[in-house]
């Protein structure tokens, strides 16, 4: 996972007032540090001790499976045996690494999961963000190819062929985690629940009164709270990447955290934020990044080999372009933007 997911997720935000008011919890909302991010969780009037702890506990070993920062994990394991051998992989990693591969080859490589090593040295989002060396990036971006992982499916094993090679799962691994989330509620009988993973947002179910959830993104040019579009979801996933997600400036110029695997730099074009709205977050989670690498042309044409999925972008020009069919479910809120 990248060292830090959206902590401030300043894009987007659960209209929590108006679901605060129409639904009452028996235990409020629960939150934690988890996954290198803040992570809330909302199991209104069917929150209980347990589940909350459960909910919570399968957080927790995703990330020890799943996390590329720390020492301890699968994935930690797979980058430590890069060139060297196969290493056995849970089977979690094999999900969330298929899927991440899967959306490799949609969009040419532009979204790899062995984004590792220039995720590594530029360091955005910590305190030893600082812009790397033009050799530096040339040798991480040699490294990056997702061609060249094997998959061992008899024996469950990930190889990354060539020494150096560094897997990241930080660009879809909460939304995998969001929808285990899902899987456990649905199991559990809870029939609403809002899951806040660092701002990627699951509306689970409706709200009590029957009405769909209100979730809102926020302006990608600023720090403040002003939203400039409404969402209306039931039953799916909101997830935003833009461009003050994290981020650090130098001699004037700002550096964020969507990087370019073909340059090794922060990818450059007329975008400040693109919103996948799905029902699968894992998908909206990758979708995210790739879709904001690929543009909004190439962006909603691989939309639209998707089902269940549909995405706003937000250019520079403060225009707002939707795919397919969120036309009726969406409110602009800041009238500096339009369609």
């Amino acid at each position: 996972m990248h060292r830090t997911f959206r902590l401030t997720f300043l894009f987007l935000s659960v209209a929590l007032s108006g679901i605060l008011l129409s639904c009452q919890s028996s235990i409020p909302p629960q939150t934690r540090f988890i996954m290198g991010t803040v992570c809330t969780i909302n199991l209104y009037e069917q929150g209980t001790e347990n589940l909350y702890t459960t909910a919570f506990e399968r957080l927790g070993e995703l990330e020890s499976i799943l996390s590329a920062n720390r020492t301890d994990t699968n994935v930690a394991d797979i980058n430590r045996y890069a060139g060297i051998k196969p290493v056995k992989a849970h089977s979690d990693t094999l999900a969330v690494l298929n899927r991440a591969l899967f959306f490799a080859e949609k969009t040419n490589g532009l979204f790899d999961p062995t984004i590792g090593p220039l995720v590594s040295l530029w360091n955005i989002g910590t305190d030893e963000a600082a812009v790397p060396a033009s050799d530096e990036l040339q040798t991480a971006v040699k490294l990056i190819n997702w061609r060249n992982i094997e998959i061992n499916t008899s024996e469950n094993t990930i190889f990354l062929l060539q020494p150096g090679m560094r897997l990241d799962l930080g660009g879809i691994a909460k939304g995998y985690a969001a929808d285990q989330l899902v899987h456990l509620f649905q199991g559990s009988g809870v029939k609403r629940a809002i899951i806040n993973l660092g701002g990627n947002v699951y509306a689970y179910g409706k709200k009590k009164n029957n009405n769909p959830w209100l979730v809102g993104i926020r302006n990608p040019e600023y720090d403040g709270e002003g939203e400039i579009v409404a969402l209306s979801v039931t039953d799916k996933t909101v997830v935003t990447s833009g461009i003050n997600e994290r981020f650090f400036e130098k001699d004037g110029k700002r550096y964020h955290h969507i990087l370019d695997p073909r340059t090794g730099y922060p990818v450059e074009n007329n975008l400040l934020s693109v919103t996948i709205i799905s029902t699968s977050s894992i998908d909206a989670d990758a979708l995210s990044t790739a879709c904001f690498l690929l543009g909004v042309e190439k962006g909603i044409e691989l939309l639209e080999t998707l089902e269940n999925t549909d995405a706003l972008f937000i250019t520079t020009e403060k225009k707002i372009i939707t795919s397919r069919n969120i036309q009726g479910d969406f409110s602009i809120r800041n009238q500096d933007f339009t369609q």
